[in-house]
């Protein structure tokens, strides 16, 4: 019962205020009150919610849900709010005046905009070719059709009320007089009825067109009087009236400039810039249009056709040459509006025609004639039309060859002309190639032909059968530039190797590599790994010709050439370097052919490390080293040479110069890489020169090292033997004075360098050890109990992230909370629901219940009645 009570006086009523006494009341109340234990206390810590009143609480939040949630539900898919939309009425920078104003514009713009919805000529103005039509219709032109009048829309009103009085003019309501006429007359059918309507129809015609012929009669009479008075209206002023008249203003700079703009030229829309694909095609079809007729003339395809047509005949012409013995003349008729003549013979006669229409003495067979036909020109023109096919200086040629075969071609020929152009055309190149599936193919295909042609040749190969053409082009040009780059190496293994013809052609190689870089990439990389394989094998079998071939060099310049060599990896850069490295470390100079092949790929490392600016050391050392066999003594040097040169040994004073004179009459040229296997054979003068010249060749590019190596730190490191050598031991007094003057640039150059300071190297400092404190050390604990040993920073992130689990647990409980309560709410409501229905139906039950029983007292009386 105590509980019962207390629980009485503790929870007040949901919706009600809770008084303080019943608020004191409840905290004195054992059951009502909730204490929230902790796990440590903490001295002097000050608790917010050690004392919980789960009951107020509840009824709290109970009370604040019917006031705000459960207002919301019942007022759902309900709009009862009022929206102020007026214009401007919350606006404080208007003032009532420009309000109203405002206001009043909508609502006019409002009640237009309804009012011309359907209104198609409210305020554009119809034209037809520039002319208004309101004022075509008022112009007095002829009808041509006889069903228009000139009154439009104009009915007659019995007409209009036969059609549409009502369903027709038997079925329209009749007024009462019209009604009492009808009954003293006879009622028609409706037969005479339309009859008469149709009558009366022609009539009314009948009349406008004679109305129409009338205004035309006097229109026609009018224009007559009039030109007959003209001539006396007509006058001429007197000329000094004209010459005031014509003194007009001269117009002003303004006036002027206006003008002329009148008449500058408009900007013309440019064509269309052609795909790569488009100009494949139109490249193609051009060289088979000139393959074509290269193919005419030297089957001789121009006599054949002037045997057989025969030539003009004038009409002076007395025919004295030659007797007819038949006459073949046809009657001339016509049929269908075209000559009828035999099908054998029309084309004749119309060779003929055309023939008639030519001066006497033209050739009009012939189909490619400069004025026998309009086709011949115009396919002569089109052939005419950008004939070259080089990029480089090439395209002259063609473009002489086709002028002289249009100046040629303009002329009539006789049998000997075009039997020498038949011979001419057969000397000529063809204009397109197919690609040679194997390298035999390839070398039938440019042997015989000089440099220029083997490069047209090889540049229609790739114009007429370009990727884009057709679908196995680009595997056949891929082969190809394997066959071109097997056929450069032929040319640079012969005893005497073309260089120049092998520049050339690097032009086409460049080419073929941009289009196909893959499968050059591919090649290249194969014979270089092919070179070094070769390398590996003498090295292994201690040869005494180590040093690669020509081929092997031409192939390196060439990687230079088509690849980038700035790259810090590329699959065929890095191994030609590899290789050229390889070349100058492992393989001993022991002729003036090694000399100059080690000197050659000293030129292409410079080359290959122009942009990337990469340290060599295989490069310094091997121009070291081919300084070194050019000092005599071999006392205490100061520097070390490093393999594959030495200190002594059998090479020593290779480049050594024997004869002063031979010195003097030494000239600075280029070294003979054509003339590789010859070299030492020739006379000692030959000899002494071409050491000259390797010493030469070695200390400019020691020069060009110098300048790009520079800015590094340790240059002075590097280049401290080089320096020793030339200062102390190269025999500079022997050589000419060019390569003392670049003896004396080079230790310039060095000196430059040599006056940088560089600062040491020195270890950081670091920080003293503190020594070890007692000081216990604090960590602080933030307000959910957990102890963190980070920054500050990632405290806050970390207390953040906390507050934020938190408030997003509190959010998901109240709203499972509201979601409780309108469950609550519903289901309240479903259960009204439910016993509002069980009441109904239980009232029906009970009145056909009455009904029932009074029926059944109402048939028993009757059964007892009987």
């Amino acid at each position: 019962m105590g509980k019962a009570a207390g629980k009485k006086k503790g929870k007040p009523a949901a919706g009600r205020s809770v008084p303080a006494k019943a608020r004191t009341e409840v905290k004195n109340n054992p059951f009502e009150v909730k204490i929230n234990k902790q796990k440590f206390n903490v001295l002097g810590k000050k608790t917010k919610h050690d004392v919980g009143l789960p009951g107020v609480s509840k009824s709290k939040a109970l009370k604040k849900r019917k006031e705000t949630l459960l207002q919301e539900y019942q007022r759902r898919g309900k709009s009862s709010l009022f929206t102020d939309k007026r214009f401007g009425e919350y606006d404080r920078k208007l003032t009532p005046e420009e309000k109203m104003m405002r206001r009043f514009a909508l609502e006019r713009q409002r009640n237009v905009e309804k009012q011309t919805v359907y209104n198609l000529n409210a305020e554009e103005e119809l034209t037809h070719y520039g002319q208004s039509l309101a004022a075509l219709e008022r112009l007095t032109d002829t009808l041509e059709s006889d069903s228009d009048t000139e009154e439009r829309g104009a009915l007659s009103a019995e007409l209009t009320a036969a059609h549409f009085g009502g369903g027709g003019g038997l079925l329209r309501k009749k007024a009462p007089s019209e009604q009492k006429d009808e009954e003293l007359e006879k009622p028609k059918t409706r037969k005479e009825l339309i009859e008469e309507l149709i009558a009366k129809s022609k009539l009314e015609k009948r009349e406008r067109q004679t109305q129409k012929e009338k205004t035309l009669e006097l229109t026609d009479k009018l224009d007559s009087d009039w030109k007959a008075i003209q001539t006396l209206l007509a006058h001429k002023t007197p000329r000094a009236e004209r010459k005031t008249e014509a003194e007009k203003p001269k117009p002003d700079e303004y006036d002027k400039i206006v003008r002329e703009l009148g008449f500058e030229m408009k900007a013309q829309p440019s064509e269309r810039l052609k795909s790569e694909e488009e100009l494949a095609k139109e490249e193609q079809e051009r060289l088979q249009k000139l393959e074509a007729e290269r193919l005419r003339r030297m089957h001789g395809g121009d006599d054949d056709k002037n045997l057989k047509k025969p030539k003009h005949v004038s009409a002076d012409d007395l025919m004295d040459d030659f007797i007819l013995d038949t006459d073949d003349r046809l009657m001339l008729s016509y049929k269908d509006g075209a000559a009828n003549l035999p099908e054998d013979q029309d084309g004749d006669d119309e060779e003929e025609a055309d023939g008639d229409e030519e001066q006497d003495g033209t050739d009009d067979g012939e189909p490619e004639g400069d004025d026998g036909s309009d086709a011949g020109g115009s396919e002569e023109s089109d052939a005419s039309d950008d004939y070259s096919d080089l990029e480089s200086d090439l395209g002259s040629d063609d473009q002489g060859d086709e002028t002289e075969v249009k100046t040629r071609e303009s002329k009539p020929k006789s049998k000997e002309e075009i039997k020498a152009d038949a011979e001419a055309a057969k000397s000529e190149l063809p204009f397109t190639f197919t690609v040679p599936e194997s390298c035999e193919s390839f070398l039938s295909l440019l042997q015989g032909k000089s440099v220029e042609q083997q490069l047209v040749v090889l540049e229609r190969v790739q114009k007429c059968n370009h990727p884009s053409l057709a679908e196995g082009n680009k595997a056949k040009l891929e082969k190809l530039f394997g066959f071109l780059l097997e056929y450069i190496t032929d040319l640079a293994k012969k005893d005497s190797p073309d260089l120049q013809t092998i520049d050339k052609l690097v032009l086409p190689l460049y080419s073929l590599c941009q289009t196909f870089p893959e499968a050059a990439a591919a090649c290249v990389r194969d014979a270089l790994q092919e070179a070094a394989r070769t390398l590996n094998d003498l090295l292994e079998s201690r040869s005494r010709r180590v040093y690669p071939e020509l081929y092997v060099a031409v192939h390196l310049k060439i990687t230079g050439l088509l690849f980038p060599t700035s790259d810090f990896w590329h699959p065929v850069v890095t191994p030609a370097m590899l290789l050229m490295s390889q070349v100058l470390t492992r393989c001993p100079v022991s002729s003036l052919h090694d000399v100059v092949m080690g000197l050659f790929i000293c030129c292409l490392f410079l080359e290959y490390v122009s942009l990337s600016r990469r340290f060599i050391p295989e490069l310094i050392n091997y121009l070291l080293g081919i300084l070194h066999l050019a000092v005599p003594s071999k006392q205490p040097l100061g520097y070390a040479p490093i393999p594959p040169f030495k200190a002594h040994g059998k090479t020593d004073g290779l480049l050594l110069i024997g004869s002063q004179e031979d010195a003097s009459t030494w000239v600075k040229g280029k070294l003979p890489l054509s003339e590789l296997r010859h070299l030492g054979k020739g006379s000692d003068t030959e000899t002494n020169h071409l050491k000259l010249t390797c010493v030469s060749v070695c200390l400019d590019l020691m020069l060009k090292c110098i300048k790009l190596y520079g800015p590094l730190p340790a240059f002075r490191e590097i280049i401290q033997p080089v320096a020793v050598l030339l200062r102390e031991h190269l025999p500079v007094m022997d050589y000419p004075q060019h390569l003392r003057d670049l003896q004396d640039e080079i230790l310039k150059e060095l000196e430059v360098h040599e006056k940088k300071t560089y600062t040491p190297l020195v270890f950081e400092k670091e920080m003293p050890v503190p020594m070890k404190m007692f000081t216990p050390k604090v960590t602080p604990v933030l307000d959910y109990g957990k102890r963190q040993g980070c920054n500050k920073v990632e405290r806050e992130r970390k207390r953040l992230i906390h507050k934020h689990k938190k408030e997003f647990k509190g959010a998901i409980r109240e709203i499972r909370k509201d979601n409780q309560f309108l469950a609550r709410v519903q289901l309240s409501e479903a259960e009204s629901r439910d016993a509002e229905r069980k009441r109904k139906v239980k009232e029906l039950f009970n009145s056909l219940s009455t009904q029932e029983g009074e029926w059944k007292a109402l048939k028993k009386r009757k059964m007892k009645g009987k």
